[in-house]
């Protein structure tokens, strides 16, 4: 004989376990669940379902919940509005970024520039405008810089690669 007090009983134990929005559902698929335990029972010979067993569904009637609201995809649409707190809307899609823009600000400005140059390349800058000559391991030092950037070469003196040790040793 089923006894419906007690399956509410138990289910609102358990109602607290699941999302607000959910307490409804899952109270609800533990009433249900505990009766089919129940007419279960009473089909093959009778007999009440024990509370601990009662507890035991309704758990498992939680676990079953959690494990189907894990395994459901989120899928954000790029075209979702979303607000900024101000009262502004923007869509998703508008909030990337993007790779191949450049920061004009940052790109004109000298400091970030030479954050990412080798120190040696901005000692050897500071020397071409202090007027000081430099040197054939500074120029040699210059030249695999331009190269390895694939920038054209413009020494306002005329460097050749002979004078460079790394050159003459691999042309020789």
């Amino acid at each position: 004989m089923l006894d419906w007090s007690k399956y509410i009983t138990t289910a609102h134990r358990y109602q607290h376990k699941a999302k607000r929005q959910d307490r409804a559902d899952l109270n609800h698929n533990i009433i249900v669940a505990l009766a089919d335990a129940q007419i279960r029972i009473d089909n093959d010979g009778g007999g009440q379902l024990s509370d601990i067993a009662m507890l035991r569904i309704a758990s498992y009637e939680c676990q079953k919940y959690w494990r189907h609201e894990k395994r459901q995809l989120t899928i954000l649409s790029l075209n979702t509005e979303i607000g900024d707190g101000e009262g502004n809307t923007t869509e998703l899609i508008d909030t990337l970024a993007d790779d191949k823009a450049i920061d004009l600000a940052d790109w004109l400005d000298a400091k970030t520039f030479l954050l990412g140059c080798p120190k040696r390349l901005v000692l050897i800058a500071h020397k071409r405008v202090s007027g000081i000559a430099l040197d054939n391991k500074d120029k040699c030092y210059l030249q695999r810089f331009r190269q390895k950037e694939q920038k054209s070469l413009n020494l306002s003196d005329t460097f050749y690669p002979s004078q460079c040790p790394i050159y003459s040793r691999s042309t020789a």
